[in-house]
């Protein structure tokens, strides 16, 4: 195609969102949506106040490229829209052997950094070869965007009281992934919230994380606990967790909107028979050789052996 061709495909915003959301499905994202990218100015202020609060506990990192995570012009000059992608990783398989300690679904697999950024990278690559050549970044968790805030800003859901983006076709056991790139496009409307007076996450929360204005204390959160702190768990939480081991999906399971949940098709999120047969004896006796065996290239890998060993410890 030549300079003119391409010229008048990048000038047709509505064309050009129609074709990326169909560029998506192909890739195996459920659903896309488009923000116009801007100064996040709402998301400054709750920021603000979690981090004074303390609410981020050892995440040192939540404090650093403030800027960044709230303007996406600075990870992407020039940046006009934001595309935000969800891919599922629901399924109703469950580890065979009865109180044994549990790990969360998302972590069954093969660790999503990889698989989502594998897909990211082919999507926006189909794009520049359909509408040109755009600059832009990708990203999936792993890099200071907001996401579920671009995610909700894009249509494809609200944000629940549990913090977690609900859509409401599909319920929240979704990967969020985002593409910033210089491309203007047409923008879709961010979604009604669908909570209503529902409190079903806040009730079933053991540890009392859930706070009121869709916050999360993460000192008290069991996904935080398990695996980004590295201290001694406080013994105020002995008892509460629910066999979690390695994250919980416990505000997830209670969602009324995640009865729409729907298995996934990604093959390599499908857990290994080796560890969902691990019984209760070979999770307490854990060694070194066996965590790497079962988990290698899950996600659980970033507790390492000493963190889930730990966890495993705290449950008895």
């Amino acid at each position: 195609m030549n300079s003119d061709g391409f010229d008048k495909l990048m000038s047709n915003p509505k064309n050009n969102s129609l074709l990326i959301k169909s560029l998506a499905k192909e890739c195996g994202f459920e659903f896309c949506g488009i923000s116009k990218a801007g100064f996040l100015e709402n998301d400054a202020k709750a920021l603000d106040r979690w981090l004074k609060n303390g609410y981020n506990g050892t995440m040192q990192w939540m404090e650093n490229h403030i800027d960044k995570r709230l303007n996406p012009s600075l990870l992407v000059p020039n940046a006009k829209s934001v595309i935000s992608l969800m891919y599922n990783y629901y399924t109703d398989k469950k580890q065979l052997q009865s109180e044994v300690p549990i790990v969360s679904k998302y972590a069954y697999g093969i660790d999503y950094h990889f698989v989502i950024k594998e897909k990211l990278k082919e999507l926006f690559e189909k794009i520049k070869l359909q509408i040109g050549e755009i600059e832009g970044r990708v990203f999936t968790d792993s890099a200071p965007v907001m996401e579920r805030s671009w995610a909700a800003l894009s249509g494809l859901g609200w944000i629940g009281k549990n913090s977690l983006l609900i859509n409401k076709n599909a319920g929240s056991f979704y990967f969020l992934a985002e593409i910033i790139c210089d491309l203007e496009l047409q923008y879709d409307e961010p979604s009604k919230d669908y909570c209503g007076t529902c409190t079903a996450c806040i009730d079933a929360c053991p540890t009392q994380a859930i706070l009121p204005g869709k916050t999360i204390d993460a000192n008290k959160c069991i996904s935080y606990l398990t695996i980004e702190y590295k201290d001694e768990i406080s013994e105020e939480f002995k008892g509460k967790f629910n066999n979690r081991v390695f994250g919980c999906d416990i505000c997830q399971d209670v969602c009324p909107w995640n009865r729409f949940s729907k298995n996934h098709n990604e093959k390599k999120f499908e857990a290994s028979a080796d560890f969902l047969k691990l019984t209760k004896k070979e999770w307490s006796e854990m060694n070194e050789t066996l965590f790497n065996d079962i988990f290698n290239h899950t996600a659980v890998k970033r507790t390492k052996y000493s963190g889930l060993k730990r966890n495993i410890n705290f449950l008895k």
